[in-house]
This record gives structure tokens, C-alpha cells and sequence, in this order.
């Protein structure tokens, strides 16, 4: 459960100082407490970069779903195209269109480096709440990210 709730509702841990809570454990850069470089390849994206990537394949998905559905709107089409174009790239290379085109992509927290199918359905049905991803703790790793154990890092 810890895994999931985060810096919410952490319990004691083996690797604090005696009387110290996990928030105050120092931390200088985004990303340093999962052991994350500052600056460079594999260092945790910004907020703005993945907004574009998000605007970016929202984008990509109405037009596809346009495709399909002319000479009328694509409605809701577009948002389960939405949902294939980022719950397929993002469980088997790690990115969407939109992510690649900005250099980021999704990482799973931990030794094992591939999202995976469960993981990138559960991200991409927390992002489609809207909430969930506009929550952010210390990391810059929304609540969907923090739910699916992964954060967005730089590729580039």
C-alpha cells in the first residue's frame, strides 16, 4: 500500500534518522529519491513538456478518428483513439507519438525497466480523470503516475 499512497501515508522507515518523517528528508533536485539524476537522459521531465506531448497526442488522435468518422466530428471517437495511442506505445516502447516527438518517456520506479500492459492501462485511465494527473507530489509524479509505479523522464 505504501507503494501506492507515497509520501501520504508512509510509515516508518529503516533509512530515516531516529524522529525524522519521510517529508523531511532533504531533497535537492526532483527525482533524487528514486535515485534519478539532476540534469540529462533519464532525469524527470517537466510539467510543460508533458503537457505538450499530452496536447500533442490529443491532437494526433482527433485527426485519426476524423479519418474514420468524415464528413462528421469524430465525438468520442477521438477519445478512445486517444486511449490506443497511448496505452499500446506506452506498454510496449515506453512513449507516445507526442512523447517522442519532446524526448520523454514513461519509465517504470524500480529494476524493471518495461511499463507493461496492466501498468500503462491504469495510467492512461487515471490521466483520462483529469485529476489525478494534475495532482503532483516532491517528484513532479502525479497521483496516475504514482498509482502505476512509473514516472515520465527525459530520453534525450
Amino acid at each position: 500500500m505504501n507503494r501506492l499512497t507515497g509520501s501520504w501515508l508512509t510509515g516508518p522507515s529503516s533509512a530515516l534518522p531516529p524522529g525524522e518523517r519521510p517529508e523531511q528528508v532533504r531533497q535537492d533536485w526532483r527525482g533524487q529519491r528514486l535515485g534519478l539524476p539532476e540534469h540529462g537522459p533519464d532525469s524527470v521531465a517537466g510539467k510543460g513538456s508533458r503537457a505538450v506531448a499530452l496536447l500533442v497526442d490529443l491532437l494526433l488522435s482527433a485527426l485519426i478518428a476524423g479519418l474514420f468518422t468524415a464528413p462528421e466530428l469524430p465525438r468520442n471517437w477521438s477519445l478512445l483513439v486517444w486511449a490506443l495511442l497511448t496505452i499500446l506505445p506506452v506498454a510496449t516502447v515506453g512513449f507516445t507519438p507526442g512523447m517522442a516527438l519532446l524526448g520523454i518517456r514513461v519509465a517504470r520506479v524500480g529494476d524493471i525497466p518495461a511499463v507493461g500492459p496492466l501498468r500503462a492501462m491504469a495510467r492512461t485511465a487515471l490521466i483520462f480523470f483529469i485529476v489525478p494527473a494534475l495532482i503532483w507530489d516532491a517528484d513532479s509524479r502525479g497521483l496516475h503516475d504514482k498509482a502505476a509505479g512509473t514516472v515520465v523522464v527525459r530520453s534525450r
